[in-house]
């Protein structure tokens, strides 16, 4: 599973990060980037439940 956020879609509320540290995080922007390209399969329910909980659908998951 690959993770990218679109900036242009983020709001930067952090839901995110909270839900999901070892993946995502606020930058200088005060917008979610993605720390890691390749998730790692113990982080991958997490990554789901941010996708569900961003209000702007701004991640995108791709599937190998």
């Amino acid at each position: 599973m690959k993770v990218k956020v679109n900036k242009e879609a983020c709001i930067g509320c952090g839901a995110c990060a909270a839900i999901c540290d070892a993946v995502f995080e606020i930058d200088d922007e005060g917008l979610s980037v993605a720390k890691v390209e390749e998730v790692k399969e113990e982080d991958k329910q997490a990554v789901i439940d941010s996708v569900e909980s961003c209000p702007t659908g701004a991640i995108e998951v791709t599937e190998e």
